[in-house]
């Protein structure tokens, strides 16, 4: 074994500089990475949205950046990246460093493309590391006011009278709004046709202008349509009534047993991110969740707070693969 010299006046390296020196030397051999070397972050973060400004993934997404910017001290810099249900950021994302630098804002659609497309090129499981899916949304079943059912139970008794010839809209193939369609002609056995839109807002300017029969859409869309009574609420898709709508049946007791639909946010990073990294995202999404002002505005979207840990995202989205790929092979739906 080698045996540091003794401190001598005229030494180059004195026990401090040498200290250091072993110091250096074992992180190395630790096989210490640039990211433990120096306090994470270090530099701006950028968040990949995979939809265009002003929907539900972006508005959601630039309040959890806003918190992470906050508790990290760091940019958190949003960059919107939408095509193809999301698929073009989720690629984009799987393929950086997995420096926890480049975090993936995502939503239902993660657990839907992997059934709807017949090809993708990212696996929506192993290229990503979960970091927490932080809170849901439901959707409503909408109606043109002149649609003649004012009820759950009187929109499948016309629709049964009327096979093949309701048409329903929505914000793209893939939403969480064109499944719920598709879950709707499973569990009630009619078929019905998609008109998929480039967004809720253009899909909820279908539905008022009588362009289509029916569509499903989330409340903070739908609401501005419905107080001057263009379109008409018939119920919700979540386990519960909203507080925002509480006179609002769901679709279970409208007479659907098991229709529950909603989406979610969550965030993703690229895997092998290192773990104390998804420990400190994950803690600042769990507490901003718990902060009033962040309830009040998730309420005010009709979204309820759920962050947990990151095994229990990883559980979510394994239960969501698989209940979004019985949907798609009972309706028989692909990416148009």
């Amino acid at each position: 074994m080698d045996v540091l010299p003794t401190h001598h006046p005229h030494d180059r390296c004195g026990r401090r500089q040498c200290a250091a020196l072993l110091a250096g030397a074992a992180a190395l051999a630790c096989g210490a990475s640039p990211i433990h070397a120096q306090k994470f972050p270090a530099k701006p973060i950028r968040m990949i949205v995979g939809y265009a400004p002003g929907g539900g993934s972006d508005i959601m997404g630039r309040l959890m950046a806003q918190e992470i910017s906050v508790a990290l001290a760091q940019p958190v810099v949003v960059e919107n990246r939408p095509g193809a249900a999301q698929n073009v950021a989720a690629e984009f994302v799987a393929r950086q460093p997995a420096d926890g630098y480049t975090l993936f804002m995502s939503s239902a659609a993660h657990g839907i493309n992997v059934s709807l497309y017949s090809k993708i090129s990212y696996d929506p499981v192993k290229d990503f590391a979960p970091i927490a899916v932080f809170a849901t949304s439901p959707n409503l079943l909408l109606v043109h006011p002149s649609f003649p059912a004012k009820s759950v139970k009187e929109f499948i008794s016309v629709a049964r009278k009327n096979p093949g010839r309701l048409n329903y809209s929505s914000s793209g193939v893939g939403s969480s709004q064109h499944l719920s369609g598709e879950m709707l002609k499973v569990m009630i056995g009619v078929d019905m046709t998609h008109i998929p839109y480039k967004g809720s807002a253009p899909s909820l300017a279908g539905l008022a202008s009588g362009e289509v029969d029916f569509a499903f859409n989330n409340i903070p869309s739908a609401q501005p349509l419905m107080t001057p009574g263009r379109i008409r609420a018939l119920g919700i898709t979540s386990a519960r009534r909203s507080p925002l709508l509480p006179n609002l049946p769901t679709m279970v007791e409208g007479g659907i047993p098991g229709f529950v639909t909603e989406t979610w946010y969550g965030l993703l990073v690229p895997a092998a991110t290192p773990r104390d990294v998804v420990m400190l995202y994950n803690d600042v999404a769990v507490k901003a969740v718990q902060k009033p002002d962040v309830r009040d505005r998730l309420a005010q979207m009709g979204a309820d707070p759920i962050a947990e840990s990151p095994e229990f995202f990883a559980k979510y989205l394994a239960a969501e693969i698989a209940r979004w790929a019985k949907v798609i092979r009972e309706s028989k739906a692909k990416a148009e």
